[in-house]
C-alpha cells in the first residue's frame, strides 16, 4: 500500500510540474520536477512513502521505453551517416575522457587508480532529456544537436564497460585491456543485434497483423508498449548493451511509422499522442525521483562523515566536472560542427548528466566500502547538478531565443481565433433553430477556450439535470452545421 501512495505523491508532482510550467514559462518543467521531489524529500509525512531507488527497476521501467522512443524520432539514414561522428562522441570521447579523469584524480588527490576511474566512467553517459531541459526555448545549431543527441543515445554502452573494467581492477588488482577492449566490442554488437533481430521481428508480426482482418488498434498498440521492455530483458539475458538494443529497435520503428502511416491513420494517430504522453510523463516522474534522492543522499547518515569532515568530495567532483568539460571543449573545436569556439563551448556544456549517471552510482553499492561509495555518490551528485545548472545560466546568455518557437503557440492561437469567427458568422448564415445554433456555438467557442466556467455549469446542468436534449432531426441539423464549419478547427 505505502508503494501505491508513493506512486500517486510522485504523480500529484508531475502534475503540479507540468501545470506550473505553463504559469513559469522561463522554467523547464525538468527543473520544477527536481525542486518538487526536493520538497517531497525534505518532508518525512512523503518521504516516508518514496520507496527506495532500484537501479534496476529503474533503468527497465523509465529507461528502456524513453531511449526507445528517442531512438524512434530519429532515421536510421542519419545513423549511417553520421556513424563515423557517432563513433568518435560515444566511444573515443568517452574513453579518453576516463583515462584523462582518472590520471589526473590519481595525480592531484592521490586516489586509487581503479577508484578513480569508476568514479570518471559513472559520469561519462550523458542525457538527452537533461540536455532538451537546459536548451528548452533557445534556439541551437543542427549539427551541435544532433551531436549531443546522438552521443547521449549511444554512450551509456561505453560508460558501462569503462565501470566494470574499473569494478574489475578494483577487486583483482589488474587491468586486462583486450579483455575490456573485447567486451565493449562484444556488448556494444550484440546489443544492435539483439536490437535489430527483435524490432524486424515486431515490425513484421504488426505489419502483417495491420494488413489482415485480425488488425486491432488496441491489441497494436500494446505490442508496440511491451516491446522496448522485451528487448531490454533479453539484452540483459545474453550480457550485451541494453541501452544499445533498445535505440536500435527506435531506429527501426522510426521507418516502420514512416512507410505505414496510412494504412491506419487512427492507429498512427492514436500511437504519437500515446508516445507524447507516456514521454512527458516518465520524464517529470524522473526527475522528481532525483530529487528525492538528491535529498536523501545529503541528509543520509552514511554521508555525513563524507561531506562534513573535510571539502574533498567538491573538490573531487570539480576537478572531474573541469575534465568532463575540457576534454568536451577540445573534441568539440576539431571534430565537431564547424570547429568555432562558440559551437565547441555549447558541445562542452552541452553533455548534461542526470538519470543514467544516477542509476549507474547506485548500482556500484555492493563493490565499495560503505565510505568510498559515499563518496562517489556525493561526488556524482556534485556532477550531476553543476551539469544541470552550469549550461542553464550560460546558454541563456550565449543561445538566442528560439523566436519559432516562442511564436507558434502564439500564431496557431490567433490562426484558430480566426477560423472560429469565419465559422460563426457561418452559423448565423445558416438559419439554424435557436437549440442547435447555442448548441454549435458552444462548441465552437470552446475550441478557442471562449467559454466561461459558469457557461460550462450551465450547459451540464441543462444536459443532466434539466435534461434538455435534441431531437433526432435537430441532432442531424447539428451535425450538418458541425461537419460545414466546427472541423475547421478541429483538424
Amino acid at each position: 500500500m505505502s508503494m501505491v501512495i508513493g506512486m500517486l505523491i510522485i504523480f500529484l508532482a508531475v502534475v503540479i510540474s507540468n501545470v506550473g510550467a505553463r504559469f513559469l514559462p522561463g522554467v523547464a518543467s525538468t527543473y520544477i520536477s527536481i525542486g518538487l521531489g526536493l520538497i517531497i524529500g525534505l518532508w518525512p509525512l512523503t518521504n516516508h512513502f518514496i520507496p527506495a531507488f532500484n537501479n534496476e527497476m529503474f533503468m527497465l521501467l523509465f529507461l528502456a521505453p524513453l531511449l526507445y522512443f528517442e531512438g524512434q524520432r530519429t532515421p536510421i539514414f542519419f545513423v549511417r551517416k553520421r556513424l563515423g561522428s557517432i563513433m568518435g562522441t560515444a566511444i573515443w570521447l568517452a574513453i579518453a575522457t576516463a583515462v584523462i579523469g582518472a590520471a589526473l584524480l590519481h595525480w592531484v588527490f592521490g586516489e586509487q587508480l581503479a577508484l578513480a576511474l569508476v568514479i570518471v566512467a559513472i559520469a561519462v553517459p550523458t542525457d538527452a532529456t537533461a540536455f532538451d531541459a537546459v536548451v528548452e526555448g533557445r534556439k541551437i545549431s543542427k549539427p551541435v544537436r544532433k551531436a549531443l543527441v546522438f552521443e547521449a543515445m549511444f554512450n551509456d554502452a561505453t560508460g558501462l564497460v569503462l565501470l566494470q573494467a574499473g569494478l574489475l581492477w578494483l577487486r583483482t588488482g589488474q587491468l586486462t585491456f583486450w579483455q575490456n577492449t573485447w567486451e565493449l566490442v562484444f556488448t556494444t554488437v550484440g546489443g544492435i543485434l539483439v536490437g535489430l533481430v527483435i524490432a524486424m521481428a515486431v515490425m513484421l508480426l504488426r505489419q502483417l497483423l495491420l494488413r489482415s482482418n485480425g488488425n486491432v488498434i488496441s491489441a497494436q498498440n500494446l505490442i508496440y508498449l511491451i516491446t522496448p521492455f522485451v528487448i531490454y530483458l533479453v539484452a540483459e539475458a545474453f550480457c550485451v548493451s541494453r541501452i544499445i538494443a533498445v535505440v536500435v529497435a527506435g531506429l527501426v520503428n522510426n521507418s516502420e511509422v514512416a512507410r505505414s502511416r496510412f494504412s491506419s491513420p487512427k492507429q498512427t494517430h492514436f500511437g504519437v499522442q500515446m508516445v507524447r504522453f507516456t514521454t512527458e510523463i516518465l520524464n517529470s516522474y524522473i526527475f522528481v525521483v532525483l530529487g528525492v534522492n538528491l535529498v536523501r543522499i545529503i541528509a543520509g547518515r552514511a554521508y555525513h562523515q563524507v561531506l562534513y569532515n573535510s571539502w574533498h568530495w567538491l573538490a573531487v567532483g570539480l576537478l572531474v566536472y573541469a575534465v568532463l568539460i575540457g576534454s568536451r571543449y577540445l573534441y568539440g573545436r576539431f571534430f565537431v560542427a564547424d570547429h568555432s569556439r562558440r559551437s565547441a563551448l555549447i558541445f562542452s556544456l552541452g553533455g548534461v548528466h542526470g538519470t543514467v549517471t544516477l542509476a549507474m552510482t547506485f548500482s556500484v553499492s555492493n563493490y565499495l566500502s560503505q565510505t568510498t561509495y559515499a563518496l562517489a555518490v556525493v561526488v556524482e551528485t556534485v556532477i550531476i547538478v553543476l551539469s544541470m545548472l552550469v549550461p542553464l545560466v550560460v546558454f541563456k546568455v550565449i543561445l538566442p531565443v528560439d523566436a519559432d518557437e516562442e511564436n507558434r503557440q502564439r500564431i496557431m492561437g490567433e490562426m484558430r481565433q480566426e477560423m472560429v469567427a469565419v465559422a460563426l458568422k457561418e452559423i448565423e448564415k445558416m438559419a439554424l433553430c435557436q437549440p442547435v445554433a447555442a448548441n454549435v456555438t458552444y462548441d465552437l467557442r470552446d475550441q478557442i477556450q471562449a467559454n466561461t466556467l459558469t457557461t460550462f455549469v450551465r450547459e451540464w446542468h441543462q444536459t443532466n439535470l434539466q435534461h434538455v436534449t435534441l431531437s433526432a432531426t435537430q441532432t442531424t441539423e447539428q451535425h450538418r452545421a458541425l461537419m460545414q464549419n466546427g472541423d475547421i478547427c478541429l483538424t
